[in-house]
């Protein structure tokens, strides 16, 4: 659909990823707290409240569901924006820039996919949810690197951004290809017919947003009813919406893409991401027990996240670097980049709900879930947070060579 444009004014870019790292940041933090709210309300007299909220049925799906399956669709509307844009018009518009976090963000991927299945190959049951720990909250990691302020080089935080939206891109891939049920194919027929109807609006260069998201919310409730997970919808969506503005304008804010996500990000990383957060983290902790805790499931989800996205992450990029693959961060020190590759372990939102997709109506195993979740994505961000306020700053690893990610 839409092509790269080098025409177009760039000083909105700087703008705009400099608001991209403000909203995440600030919204990471919030999600913090909003975890710790989940956690009290789950373990308090208002517990039965709170879970008896989340079941209620409202338009024939629980509340749960709308938030899983309506709210999530618009944040993963907002990751396709911000996939498409930094494909096409960003810090990921070039191979050369593509190659580190790319490189990454696959290791990131395949290591703590196979640390997890390593823990729970005897229990059969327990092998779906191998993509659980595969994922990276960038609003999470943001967060942390936002308490450690000017402690950490710019081109490591676009690094880590790269990293997470190409996480995220697979993360999309393997919901689509792994966790779908059986198919309507006439709602998917129907569902195809909106596709359609949304690249013809791309073609004729359509610049107001009505008709897309119109379309759009036909997309959804087809996709939600044709066994594919409504969020997909979400993504199909954004890859519709034209980068380009009109050519009669020249600024690239003009763009739909651009004038859609600048209306979204602030509900997604104020709204969505924490109400999601309050619905999902919230875990039943009397009795629990020092065997729950280790058992398989929590215990590959949380060492998928801490051990495998560490080693993952950190092992590839170094191995891509040797190679001559990619380059480095400007001026990054060994030891920060290993402190960035632990803050990839920090799986929240993501890691939550793939657990949901993988244990679908197994309140056991989603409560395990949850318990493996948290325990790897707060040692991850913990250790990571201590890394890189220890860690040296002015120690290049090739200083001979310019970044990729300036």
């Amino acid at each position: 659909m839409d092509q790269p444009r080098s025409d177009l004014r760039p000083t909105r870019r700087i703008s705009l990823m400099r608001r991209f790292f403000d909203s995440e940041a600030s919204g990471g933090m919030i999600l913090m707290g909003v975890t710790v709210i989940a956690l009290v309300i789950a373990n308090s007299p208002l517990a039965a409240a709170y879970f008896g909220l989340l079941k209620t049925y409202v338009l024939g799906l629980s509340i749960l569901h709308w938030i899983n399956d309506a709210l999530m669709a618009v944040f993963f509307l907002l990751v396709g924006l911000e996939i498409k844009r930094e494909m096409l018009d960003g810090q990921l518009s070039t191979w050369p820039r593509r190659m580190l976090p790319g490189i990454a963000a696959f290791g990131g991927m395949v290591v703590p996919a196979i640390v997890y299945l390593a823990v729970t190959w005897d229990e059969p049951q327990l092998r779906q949810g191998w993509a659980i720990p595969a994922a990276t909250d960038i609003a999470f990691a943001l967060g942390v690197l936002a308490i450690l302020g000017s402690r950490v080089p710019a081109s490591l935080k676009i690094f880590l951004t790269a990293l997470a939206i190409l996480d995220d891109l697979g993360a999309i891939v393997i919901i689509a290809l792994f966790y779908t049920s059986e198919l309507s194919l006439a709602m998917l027929g129907a569902a195809v017919l909106c596709l359609l109807v949304l690249a013809t609006f791309n073609r004729l260069r359509v610049g107001a947003l009505l008709p897309y998201l119109a379309v759009g919310a036909l997309l959804w409730f087809f996709v939600l009813q044709s066994g594919i997970h409504a969020t997909l919808a979400g993504v199909a969506l954004a890859f519709a919406i034209p980068l380009q503005p009109d050519p009669k304008k020249t600024r690239m804010e003009d763009a739909p893409l651009h004038r859609l996500e600048h209306a979204l990000h602030g509900w997604v990383a104020y709204a969505i991401i924490p109400i999601f957060g309050l619905a999902n983290a919230g875990v039943p902790l009397s009795g629990l027990s020092l065997d729950a805790v280790l058992s398989p499931l929590p215990l590959g989800i949380a060492l998928g996240l801490f051990i495998g996205k560490q080693v993952g992450v950190f092992a590839f990029s170094e191995l891509a670097i040797r190679l001559n693959l990619a380059d480095v961060p400007a001026g990054a020190s060994r030891a920060q980049c290993y402190g960035v590759a632990l803050l990839c372990g920090i799986g929240f939102t993501m890691s939550l709900f793939i657990g949901a997709l993988a244990f679908p109506d197994q309140p056991e195993l989603g409560d395990a879930t949850k318990i493996g979740v948290l325990m790897g994505s707060v040692l991850s961000a913990l250790a990571g947070y201590v890394v890189l306020s220890l860690a040296p700053r002015e120690q290049p690893l090739r200083p001979s060579r310019p970044a990729a990610c300036n």
